[in-house]
């Protein structure tokens, strides 16, 4: 990682004056408006020589033969880590994302959180489906159905039925289905998915002369009924058509490469699993995230929890000449919103 350039305060003041006026009005700034600024009290002259300072340090450019500049990702990162000012969200704000969480009888409360940080950033709003590693098994059944095919119904959390059809190594008849159930559910009831994988595969490692057939058979059928359930984490985006009406992603290349990245969802998912472990609120501008797609977009994000168990991700992405100062407290309100409704319904 690059190191942060020292800057002296009038060079910080003039940098964040022109990052936030390029945030604002999306045109190159030049030394003739930020002369204007009464707050600067710095002659046009000096202004020039402290943007030409800036631009060997790679904090802002120049685009094409415009005499004005823009902010670089180096400068919007400084801009972000050093001079940026969260506001705090207004009351008017936070009631609608509160009313909006907490106050619905719908069951789509992720949909609705992505729905909602679209609507208040105008941007794209993207929330991951809260990882099924840390459901917590309740009961497990086995039904049969024709030769060796057989039905596995379970219970999570409490209230969510799964079920899919495995495919065993003999035949099992009703009786033996129901020993190994609950067998399983007595042994596993209570431990995550992710926890429950991990100990079937440790079971099966055993000299199987350790075990009786009963408790084997049922160790074997619960591999096959949990290894596959560990599909990739899907994700829930809305507004992404937003990001169609910012002149720096109008470009029809740069949209079909959005969009491209977008259906396929790997790399996305991919960026946002990074943010999993993350403490808060995380930004990445530009090349940053490491994918071409996004080189002019910022992702903000922050990871929402249950039961104190961080399951997801949630986040806006949008250029990244985005008001950082407002897109940071509406991630970061709407995710413990959205971590308090998913606690309320589990």
């Amino acid at each position: 990682m690059a190191l942060t350039p020292e800057l002296n305060e009038r060079s910080q003041q003039l940098l964040k004056t022109l990052v936030e006026r390029y945030i604002h009005d999306g045109q190159p700034v030049g030394s003739r408006a930020l002369s204007k600024d009464s707050d600067l009290h710095l002659s046009p002259a000096t202004i020039r020589n402290v943007m030409a300072d800036l631009e060997d340090l790679g904090l802002i450019h120049s685009p094409h033969t415009s005499a004005g500049r823009v902010p670089t990702v180096s400068g919007y990162r400084f801009f972000v880590d050093t001079l940026l000012s969260v506001k705090p969200l207004q009351e008017q704000e936070l009631g609608l994302l509160h009313d909006g969480l907490t106050n619905q009888a719908n069951e789509d409360v992720v949909g609705i959180a992505s729905k909602l940080l679209s609507e208040t950033s105008h941007m794209a709003g993207v929330v991951t489906l809260p990882r099924k590693d840390l459901v917590c098994l309740r009961h497990i059944e086995f039904l049969p159905l024709s030769n060796t095919r057989v039905l596995v119904i379970f219970v999570t959390n409490e209230q969510e039925v799964h079920n899919r059809i495995i495919h065993t190594a003999k035949k099992f008849s009703a009786a033996e289905l129901q020993q190994a159930a609950n067998y399983l559910t007595s042994l596993y009831s209570g431990h995550s998915l992710a926890a429950v994988r991990e100990a079937v595969v440790k079971e099966l490692q055993l000299d199987q002369q350790q075990v009786n057939q009963t408790m084997y058979d049922a160790v074997s059928m619960a591999q096959l009924a949990f290894t596959d359930e560990a599909k990739k984490d899907d994700y829930i985006l809305s507004g992404e058509t937003n990001l169609m009406g910012f002149s720096e992603l109008s470009d029809m290349d740069r949209l079909k490469g959005l969009f491209d990245a977008f259906s396929q969802k790997r790399g996305i998912i991919h960026l946002l699993d990074k943010c999993l472990e993350a403490d808060g609120v995380q930004i990445y501008i530009g090349e940053e995230s490491g994918y071409q797609a996004f080189e002019h977009c910022s992702l903000v994000t922050s990871p929402y929890s249950i039961n104190d168990e961080v399951v997801g991700v949630l986040g806006v992405i949008g250029p990244t000449r985005m008001a950082y100062e407002k897109i940071i407290p509406y991630v970061d309100v709407t995710a413990k919103l959205l971590g308090a409704a998913l606690n309320a319904k589990s």
